[in-house]
């Protein structure tokens, strides 16, 4: 009898089991969470777990929350969700999926929005741009991170990773505070888990995390706030063309059109200009935005409203989860337009005035102006991007500063050609100016050139004071010289003093050369002034043709002058001041790279391939 008891109560134990529900977790749910009393109210909820498409969908102590739609897609892996949240206040709440004897609880948070202020970059600014992982190291323990693909961490490997990461950027913040910076650009700092040359960002495996051999969000999140404590803002650099090849989206594709092509790699053209292109053929325009941007960076198609939609979200997660004060948008004419259209509009209606700088990589100006909002070239289309990279402006100063100047069509006589054509854009001081970038040839090519320092001495004087927000390169103020033809890797070499293994260090006055200190003290003293001068930050420009070698130009903004003048000769001029009297408002000035006051009298004297900028203020 003892036996038979015992065999029912473990059979009635069983039958328990088999009918108790068998509860799971989701593999992952994106956005990791949102935000109340946004001006949108929809919100696209992707949850990805094991054939979870068919399993009904309950909210459990959810208040003021509301499914609207539930879209199919063709993998089963995939359960898609928009909610309404317009009488939704900061709560937590289970997304219940079911099934049957299946259950799955996905925890939901929405969260407090923060006080939206228009701390955003602008003309007043001057940003830095680093590669996180070439800048610092200031957690060797992340260097390597288990169960990632690329498990290299080697200096002298130029395309591998090198260390650098979030912790060495935030103790590196006084360095760039005291140089004078206002803002800084760093590469992207979210997750590229690829097998190679993952260092460099633009690969992105999850939009929601940052890679952990940089750090974590938590991190970046307190970077921001160092960065604010020390007047610094911060523009995250985003990519919306493309993604990393071994991003879950396309390991485990949603369905086939997710990405450009089906999902099927086909080249692009990079041929940007086509886009803008009343004449060119619907192939060259497809291929150049359809295309992908390489094979191990597969092209999102922002055409598939749930794609479009996805990607849109996450920019408004990380400006209202870190706070940064601007986005800089990766290969912005590979994108889909109209997309780009809602991503810059839905940006503005959440956050005000919020300033996006885009890269469109071409080499005239009639094509960069096509970018900007409201231009009259692109009518009827309307980008609604607020700033564009002025890469033509970058070659000319790349080249004018080493040709002598005439008064027709050499040296900075291009620069008043080029700036007299400014009528194309809607707004110059919303253009980008730069030297040099990531992609690049340094603007000091090899250590003969940056050994001439009358080079850097005039660009970088124009740079900060002609239209626009000026971005510098990091390792621009202490003179690192690099070739392109030399690869990718060597115009991304490490910052001398970054790593503690480093013999010297570029970060300190006592670690820096007699070379690197000309470069430092110079590019220090020229940002420190420009802090003040709202003449640069918002005048606008008087230019006079070139006169006997010389360019003059000036930026007026009510009574306050800035007027520079530049020697693009190897002879000392001795320059008449009737000609520019609508720019000398008076008879003394402070000349900024002198550092003291200067008579005006009826002539001025500039040395040869000398530059000097007088403040009338």
């Amino acid at each position: 009898m003892k036996r038979f008891l015992i065999i029912m109560s473990l059979a009635v134990f069983a039958s328990n089991m088999l009918a108790k529900k068998v509860v799971e977790t989701a593999d992952f749910i994106h956005p990791i969470c949102w935000y109340a009393n946004m001006k949108n109210p929809n919100l696209q909820v992707l949850i990805h777990g094991d054939k979870i498409a068919n399993m009904d969908v309950t909210l459990i102590d959810a208040n003021g929350v509301k499914i609207v739609e539930q879209p199919k897609v063709e993998n089963d892996n995939y359960k898609i969700i928009y909610l309404d949240l317009r009488e939704a206040a900061p709560q937590d709440f289970i997304i219940r999926l079911n099934e049957g004897k299946r259950s799955i609880d996905v925890p939901y948070s929405i969260k407090h929005k923060r006080y939206y202020t228009d701390n955003t970059f602008s003309s007043a600014d001057v940003l830095y741009l680093l590669m996180p992982d070439r800048f610092a190291n200031g957690d060797k323990d992340n260097d390597v991170v288990e169960g990632m693909r690329e498990l290299v961490c080697d200096s002298n490997i130029p395309l591998a990773r090198h260390g650098g990461d979030i912790k060495g950027m935030t103790d590196k913040l006084d360095y760039l505070a005291e140089l004078g910076i206002t803002a800084i650009w760093p590469t992207p700092l979210l997750e590229n888990d690829m097998e190679m040359e993952s260092y460099h960002g633009y690969a992105i495996t999850n939009y929601y995390n940052i890679d952990p051999r940089y750090g974590n969000n938590e991190e970046y999140k307190k970077y921001v706030e160092e960065a604010h404590k020390r007047g610094i803002k911060v523009i995250q650099d985003m990519v919306f063309n493309h993604c990393g090849s071994f991003n879950k989206l396309f390991t485990d594709l949603p369905q086939k059109d997710w990405f450009n092509f089906d999902s099927q790699y086909v080249q692009s053209s990079y041929r940007t200009a086509a886009v803008g292109d009343h004449s060119a053929a619907l192939f060259d325009k497809k291929r150049t935005t359809d295309g992908w941007f390489v094979k191990t960076m597969p092209d999102w198609n922002q055409k598939n409203r749930l794609v479009k939609d996805y990607l849109i979200q996450t920019s408004i997660w990380w400006i209202e989860y870190a706070g940064i004060d601007g986005i800089r948008q990766d290969t912005y004419p590979y994108c889909d337009f109209e997309a780009m259209v809602e991503w810059c509009e839905r940006i503005d209606e959440e956050f005000p005035g919020f300033n996006i700088v885009g890269e469109a990589w071409i080499n005239n100006n009639v094509g960069v102006a096509y970018w900007q909002k409201d231009s009259r070239i692109a009518k009827p289309r309307n980008s609604k991007l607020t700033t564009v990279m002025d890469f033509p402006l970058m070659a000319l100063l790349n080249y004018v500063c080493d040709q002598t100047t005439d008064d027709w069509d050499n040296g900075f006589a291009k620069i008043y050609d080029y700036v007299g054509q400014d009528m194309v854009f809607e707004d110059t001081n919303h253009l980008l100016t730069f030297l040099d970038n990531h992609d690049t040839d340094r603007f000091q090519k090899n250590d003969v050139m940056a050994n001439d320092t009358t080079r850097y001495k005039q660009a970088l004087a124009l740079l900060l004071t002609m239209r626009g927000i000026p971005q510098l390169y990091y390792g621009n103020e202490v003179g690192m010289a690099a070739n392109k033809a030399k690869g990718d890797g060597a115009l991304r070499q490490n910052f001398p003093g970054g790593w503690s293994e480093d013999q010297t260090t570029a970060f300190t006055k006592e670690g820096r050369n007699k070379l690197q200190r000309w470069y430092y003290d110079y590019t220090s003293k020229l940002l420190k002034w420009r802090k003040n001068a709202q003449a640069v930050h918002l005048g606008k420009t008087v230019q006079f043709h070139v006169r006997n070698g010389v360019y003059v130009f000036a930026r007026l903004y009510g009574r306050k002058v800035v007027t520079v003048m530049v020697n693009g000769t190897n002879e000392t001029k001795s320059l008449e001041t009737e000609p520019y009297l609508e720019v000398i408002p008076q008879k003394t000035a402070f000349e900024v790279i002198k550092n003291k006051r200067v008579e005006i009298g009826k002539n001025i004297t500039i040395e040869p391939k000398d530059v000097a900028i007088l403040d009338f203020n």
